[in-house]
């Protein structure tokens, strides 16, 4: 499948940029799918205006590889999207593995109805670049593809400004999502990108929690050969959005309406600190991320749209003194969650 087949709308939709939460699992006691709140997961997320949904990425467990939950986990999320909605959304499918692993659910996810692939490089680690490229252009050539640079301290591979560069230059590569969580890395994605010449196919999507509104809103400005070119940060693929979603739609709208103007409100920049110390705790930061999955859990639990915490994983959960973090957050900042939207269609997303 090439991106030309893409249908118009969803093909536009991806490059002027919009929300895609990370889709989570929700899972009953006995660690099986519970059907019927991840149907109200993504019922929710299509309710409070996302532009579509990745599923099977980080947030929603790599995991679900080796317990048979993939093709059942994108299939409900496909099913349920073009049941509750007419309009367009873009459906990412996450793709893990080595190559043919990664070809093999790049076919099932195209099957299914999904339009890209999100292609984590977590088990190219001791490839070479251009092993990894070779790798990418095999799997481009069964889907459409976005880019993933995961940061390390959840499997990321650390990569290049030429490796973003050939990547870009493969023509089936339609977005990029950029989550090193770190500056200097993003800037070598960008710069990747521009090199190419590939900024006007291939969209930047932010994948950094930790600084989600600023990537948004600022222009960046990159250099070569004494020629600046200004580029903008599209939309967000984020684990973070896949809570409080509804207020986060918000923000970005906000930040889309700052983006080119000679200023950017100071109340607005501020707002990113915010939404930074919410993503802290959620993230489990100070725990090097072990808890980021299970905190964004807790926050669903809260608001009704979860029954527990559970990961395939058993180990997976809160760390020591995260739910105190937790309660901080959704003290100070009670007025970022979408909490009053979630209590008012729960039962609707649930029936």
């Amino acid at each position: 499948m090439h991106h030309s087949e893409i249908k118009s709308d969803v093909r536009k939709l991806i490059a002027d940029g919009t929300v895609l939460p990370a889709h989570p699992l929700a899972l009953d006691a006995g660690r099986a799918l519970d059907v019927r709140y991840q149907r109200a997961l993504t019922r929710y997320y299509i309710d409070a205006g996302a532009g579509g949904l990745a599923v099977g990425v980080h947030t929603t467990q790599f995991a679900i590889r080796d317990v048979g939950f993939y093709r059942p986990v994108l299939e409900l999320a496909a099913e349920t999207a073009a049941a509750w909605t007419r309009r367009p959304l873009a459906m990412v499918a996450g793709l893990a593995g080595p190559t043919q692993q990664a070809i093999a659910e790049a076919s099932t996810a195209r099957g299914i109805g999904y339009h890209a692939g999100l292609l984590s490089l977590a088990a190219m680690k001791s490839a070479s670049e251009d092993e990894i490229i070779a790798h990418c252009e095999a799997v481009a050539r069964e889907i459409p593809l976005v880019g993933f640079y995961l940061q390390p301290a959840v499997g990321g591979v650390i990569l290049s400004a030429d490796f973003w560069r050939r990547f870009a230059e493969i023509d089936n590569v339609i977005a990029i999502k950029i989550a090193p969580f770190n500056r200097y890395r993003t800037l070598d994605v960008l710069r990747g990108v521009a090199a190419a010449g590939a900024l006007d196919r291939v969209a930047l999507y932010t994948g950094n929690d930790d600084h989600i509104l600023l990537d948004l809103m600022l222009p960046f400005d990159l250099r070569d050969k004494g020629v600046t070119t200004r580029t903008y940060f599209k939309g967000g693929l984020l684990g973070h959005w896949s809570v409080w979603t509804a207020a986060a739609i918000k923000q970005f709208e906000m930040c889309k309406v700052a983006r080119g103007k000679a200023s950017v409100p100071a109340d607005l920049l501020a707002l990113d600190a915010r939404v930074t110390d919410c993503n802290s705790a959620f993230f489990d930061v100070a725990n090097n991320f072990h808890g980021c999955i299970a905190g964004c859990h807790e926050v669903l639990r809260r608001q009704g749209l979860m029954r527990g915490l559970w990961c395939l994983d058993p180990a997976e959960g809160l760390s020591p003194g995260q739910m105190r973090q937790i309660d901080r957050v959704c003290n100070e900042h009670a007025d970022l969650s979408d909490d009053d939207f979630v209590a008012a269609n729960l039962q609707k997303w649930l029936a």
